[in-house]
């Protein structure tokens, strides 16, 4: 069986013997869900095609001739844990265990006993890489004393983003109508949420792109564009760049420093007052209401 938690929670590939899969499940139960897969080749092709936030391999069920592989998910995809899961002591376990130390696993959770299955939640429940805890620190920092609905629309649109492309969506998400949030923004002086979600979207694509093991169709997908060319068209589109050059020259950390640079710190003062989710007080007197309908379109 594999549980299946709430969208927010960790997810986790994992490559088990039958007799573990139960316990890990009853052990992620409302943390992580689990993607339980036969084979490290399996599990490779699940972090290529989903987000998958760690890996987790029993010691009992890899095989000498996988051993490479794992290697290659290590180097590949190093912002995503591979962690090595011991359920019982013998000889070929040790043995195992140092090969996959040698293939670059710096992870291992013993769960001979009950202490070891709360170390398993904490190590594969809470990974400390994630994209979203990644973007959303400087963002939220560079608008610290921003009201707390206007960092809720920012902490929402950077979870949010890779499953949502459009405007209305998001809206959709976030309970209100995309004319009166666009409008909002017009108001307050601010680029439109449009730019917001197609640069935040760019954001998570450059912290993607970090992992080498992922193409740029793997990118693509992963963000929801309908094919590899429609992403490389949003991206010529915004920077003028292809997709191989935008990895060359954004990566993560110059593209989240641009983002702070551009988008936020020109209107930091705006952002102060800025009530993206409720009527905020420069609405007043301003017809706040119907006033609201104008039109950009929402895409």
């Amino acid at each position: 069986m594999t549980y299946v938690a709430d969208p927010s929670s960790t997810t986790v590939a994992a490559v088990l013997m039958p007799g573990e899969r139960p316990r890990v499940d009853a052990a992620g139960n409302g943390l992580f869900a689990v993607l339980h897969r036969d084979s490290i080749p399996d599990a490779v092709r699940a972090v290529r095609e989903r987000p998958v936030d760690a890996v987790l391999v029993s010691v009992h069920r890899c095989g000498l001739d996988q051993m490479e592989l794992v290697g290659h998910l290590v180097r590949e995809f190093p912002s995503i844990p591979t962690v090595a899961l011991v359920s019982q002591h013998d000889p070929g376990a040790i043995e195992m265990l140092l090969r996959l130390g040698a293939s670059g696993v710096r992870q291992v959770v013993d769960v001979t006993s009950p202490a070891g299955w709360n170390r398993l939640r904490q190590v594969v429940g809470q990974p400390a890489t994630r994209a979203v805890a990644r973007i959303q620190q400087p963002i939220l920092e560079s608008i610290a004393q921003a009201p707390p609905d206007a960092r809720l629309f920012l902490e929402a649109m950077v979870r949010l983003a890779p499953e949502v492309p459009t405007v209305t969506a998001l809206a959709g998400q976030l309970s209100v109508r995309p004319s009166t949030l666009m409008s909002r923004f017009a108001r307050a002086g601010l680029p439109s949420p449009k730019n917001y979600l197609a640069a935040i979207r760019l954001l998570h694509a450059a912290f993607l792109f970090e992992s080498s093991g992922l193409s740029v169709a793997d990118v693509a997908y992963r963000l929801e564009y309908s094919s590899p060319q429609s992403f490389g068209r949003h991206l010529r589109a915004m920077l003028g760049l292809t997709a191989l050059e935008f990895r060359r020259r954004f990566p993560f950390p110059v593209a989240l420093e641009r983002f702070v640079a551009l988008m936020l710190e020109p209107y930091r003062e705006i952002w102060r007052g800025f009530h993206p989710l409720v009527a905020g007080s420069w609405e007043s007197g301003r017809g706040g209401g119907s006033g609201e309908q104008g039109s950009e379109a929402a895409e």
